[in-house]
């Protein structure tokens, strides 16, 4: 009986377990139509996900889609809040059959090489801004509508996109590396679908954490004074 039920145990956290394992950022290579190396990083927080895929060379924008993801037994079921290059998946969902072994994830025809595991990970997760600061009063911002903006981070790794899902509708999104380091944000940007010029560029932040929300102050990349909060998601 004991074995049993240890093994019904072992079955019931199996999927958490594996779901903890698939967490982070994962990075593949291909070639674009005119033979240019693209990168693709897709990153994976809590039933979100987000890919990224840019031109590794100068990091020049080609696409981005996520959403929120489910495991199910081998299984990874892809709802998909956001695409650039087809809109049309919006509101709906892929099943893809993937497998993990050795930091190698091979899903969707792709193999797919482990970036980070969401370590050290201080601000991993799934955020969505919602509030700023405004002649010094807090104004709250409704994060259950269909225009978003959500930032998502792996433990090195990070990508903001604004969308709407009801239109179906994009307006940008960017992200590289960041850092943590003593209530400093660091972004190294790597790709910026609005303006290619800013590749390269790093901006940073002071961050804290209050109330399990994100507070973010500084300037933006257009030197505009800003103060946000963000609101970790929950699938």
């Amino acid at each position: 009986m004991k074995r049993l039920l240890l093994f019904a145990v072992c079955v019931g956290f199996a999927p958490l377990i594996y779901a903890q394992g698939l967490q982070g950022a994962w990075s593949t290579t291909g070639s674009d139509d005119a033979g240019s190396e693209v990168e693709h990083v897709i990153t994976f927080t809590n039933g979100f996900f987000s890919e990224a895929i840019f031109e590794k060379a100068d990091g020049k924008f080609v696409g981005t889609k996520g959403g929120e993801y489910a495991l199910s037994d081998g299984t990874i079921d892809l709802t998909f809040e956001f695409s650039t290059q087809n809109p049309e998946m919006v509101g709906q969902t892929q099943s893809h059959s993937y497998s993990m072994a050795n930091d190698v994830l091979d899903l969707h025809d792709m193999t797919w090489t482990r970036v980070d595991d969401g370590t050290p990970g201080d601000l991993f997760g799934a955020w969505l801004i919602s509030g700023r600061k405004r002649d010094g009063e807090i104004v709250k911002r409704d994060t259950s509508g269909p225009r978003k903006t959500m930032k998502i981070l792996s433990g090195t790794r990070f990508q903001w996109i604004a969308y709407n899902t009801e239109t179906k509708e994009f307006m940008g999104t960017g992200g590289g590396t960041y850092t943590t380091v003593n209530g400093t944000y660091t972004e190294n940007i790597g790709f910026f679908s609005r303006d290619d010029s800013r590749v390269g560029a790093s901006l940073e932040f002071n961050y804290e954490l209050i109330d399990g929300d994100w507070h973010h102050s500084g300037l933006s990349s257009k030197g505009d004074p800003i103060y946000e909060i963000w609101s970790l998601r929950k699938p």
